[in-house]
């Protein structure tokens, strides 16, 4: 693929925690995302701000990651009835590099700085 117009900026990162793995397996089969609008402006500023925005994909109870994708649009405005809950903004790209579940153990090592140093789960 053709380099990032913006590849001298840095590359961001975001763990989306996903409610259920249906929601997860739409997004492999579709390459779409829905998030909550809370979350819409940070991923929208890190979308134009960024060479690369890559989005850890985790079902919250799961103790797992399941796989990563890298985010392909800004967020619109047109909602997604895929999901089929209340309380998701608009839908936005994703292109997935990686479907695996991954334990949370194997990233053990891995610390936010901006996060108090706690793992990366």
């Amino acid at each position: 693929k053709s380099p990032s117009p913006r590849q001298n900026m840095p590359v961001r990162y975001f763990i989306m925690k996903s409610s259920n793995l249906q929601n997860i397996d739409i997004s492999q089969q579709k390459g779409i995302w829905s998030t909550t609008p809370s979350n819409e402006r940070k991923l929208n500023g890190a979308f134009w701000e960024s060479s690369m925005v890559y989005l850890i994909f985790s079902v919250q109870g799961s103790g797992c990651f399941q796989g990563f994708a890298r985010m392909g649009s800004a967020i619109g405005c047109e909602k997604s009835q895929d999901w089929g809950s209340a309380g998701f903004g608009g839908v936005f790209k994703v292109e997935w590099i990686r479907k695996e579940s991954i334990p949370f153990q194997f990233a053990n090592h891995l610390l936010n700085p901006w996060n108090d140093s706690k793992k990366v789960q």
